[in-house]
């Protein structure tokens, strides 16, 4: 489960609710895969760009310091989140596959 801070269309007032990244009681097991599948995805992703980030310093123009380096971890996390949610590279529709095939009892 994520966090979605959005704003109101009908009030001034910012919203924070719960975005669901999981199927609900009563999904298919190919929905749950896709699920599973898309999650590590993100996870992924995530970490790969964490390790590109890891090297560049967090100086000029804003300043740099440790709340730069706390909120990076934040960012970075988001990107991968809009990555997978834009269509992702292809790492979801590869593990959903092979999700399916050893629910099916298919060896790889």
């Amino acid at each position: 489960m994520t966090l979605d801070a959005t704003v109101s269309l009908w009030s001034n007032n910012a919203a924070l609710h719960t975005v669901s990244t999981t199927p609900g009681p009563n999904a298919t097991r190919e929905q749950k895969a896709r699920a599973q599948a898309t999650e590590f995805e993100q996870v992924y992703l995530a970490t790969m760009m964490k390790q590109m980030f890891s090297g560049l310093s967090t100086e000029a123009p804003f300043g740099g310091g440790q709340a730069e380096e706390t909120w990076r971890g934040i960012l970075i996390d988001q990107y991968a989140d809009g990555m997978v949610k834009a269509g992702g590279v292809g790492i979801a529709d590869a593990i959903y596959g092979d999700l399916l095939g050893i629910q099916e009892g298919k060896t790889a």
